[in-house]
């Protein structure tokens, strides 16, 4: 069964089309969507495509990815419908030859999972600063309207117990001198490319900085300790933690996520950035490891990380989202952190 099937998939879709945003606004218009086949991308395009079928609101969807097989496979319900275009480019390569129009751009392409740092350390940072240079030159000359960058909780650092919480002027402490650092360096140094764009080119940007992710479009592939967990669920093994498991983060469902990037999309005030996390979703990892093994009634099993694991791990223990910002925006969470598990592994079970 492919994800749109799914009754609690499609009950996701519904709330994000039952959220009070100005849908019209997009009809008409062109929405360019890079990192198109990853965690947001797929939501946010299912959603889009959703928004048609059920509003008949038309919006030219282009769906950016290198790999047009990965892209078939994810859309593949969609690959006769007009609003629905693919782009098969890589960030990094400048935009040349590309003869599109976007109104609207989200940014969602970037190396995110820990053993993508540690094995692909160059593309990981270029991507986030050279990539995005290349989209921010195109979006100038495409007269985009809104520009959407995705940015992350990493880019606070470690917190050193200064605040029980990141609010967005925190700025935190990170070791620059780590394989690992490419990702939240090259995070914070996108922002303020960002910045550089919107105060000398007139750019309009958003700047999201999500909690840790997770929900039934995550990528087989996808190295992160919540996404592992939740293959464990799925698969019915024990949940495999390789650390103490004492590390406090805040977390969002995809669906949560995704309405909040849309509220920033039409409500958000050019150069701010804004915290996305779920209320009551913070959470110790060892915590986190029991409540998914309870739900796929299986037990929490420790193994040591081999080398490479580690280094892509963050050596961040505490990383805390304040989202009271984005609620001024009108956005709030849904789903409540079991809730959101409990929906991500019964429809992963059921493709």
């Amino acid at each position: 069964m492919f994800r749109t099937g799914n009754a609690l998939y499609r009950d996701d879709l519904q709330y994000s089309l039952s959220l009070l945003l100005p849908w019209h606004n997009l009809e008409g218009k062109s929405i360019l969507i890079t990192g198109a086949t990853g965690m947001l991308g797929t939501y946010l395009i299912d959603v889009l495509m959703y928004l048609y079928e059920k509003q008949n609101i038309s919006c030219k969807v282009i769906a950016m990815s290198r790999c047009k097989k990965n892209f078939e496979e994810r859309f593949f319900p969609y690959l006769e419908n007009k609003n629905l275009q693919f782009l098969q480019h890589d960030v990094n390569t400048p935009f040349e030859n590309i003869n599109i129009k976007a109104d609207f751009i989200f940014h969602f392409a970037s190396n995110t999972h820990p053993i993508s740092y540690a094995t692909e350390p160059i593309n990981t940072i270029l991507t986030n600063v050279l990539g995005l240079n290349n989209l921010l030159d195109f979006a100038v000359k495409s007269d985009t309207r809104r520009f959407i960058y995705a940015s992350s909780v990493e880019v606070y650092g470690e917190n050193r117990g200064d605040v029980e919480k990141f609010c967005e002027d925190y700025c935190g402490y990170i070791d620059c001198n780590t394989i690992r650092a490419g990702y939240p360096e090259g995070k914070r140094a996108g922002e303020a490319l960002c910045q550089a764009y919107i105060a000398q080119k007139g750019l309009d940007i958003i700047i999201p900085r999500l909690s840790r992710i997770y929900g039934a479009t995550m990528l087989d592939s996808d190295s992160k300790v919540a996404s592992q967990f939740i293959r464990n669920a799925v698969n019915d093994e024990d949940i495999v933690l390789k650390s103490e498991g004492m590390q406090f983060f805040s977390y969002s469902y995809i669906a949560d996520s995704i309405n909040a990037i849309l509220y920033c999309l039409f409500y958000g005030v050019c150069g701010e950035a804004y915290n996305i996390s779920g209320d009551n979703s913070d959470i110790h990892l060892k915590d986190l490891a029991r409540i998914i093994a309870d739900i796929a009634k299986t037990s929490v099993k420790y193994e040591t990380p081999n080398n490479t694991e580690k280094l892509g791990y963050s050596k961040t223990f505490t990383g805390l989202l304040n989202s009271e910002k984005i609620k001024t925006l009108g956005w709030k969470s849904y789903y409540s952190l079991e809730r959101g598990l409990e929906r991500t592994i019964a429809i992963l079970k059921s493709l």
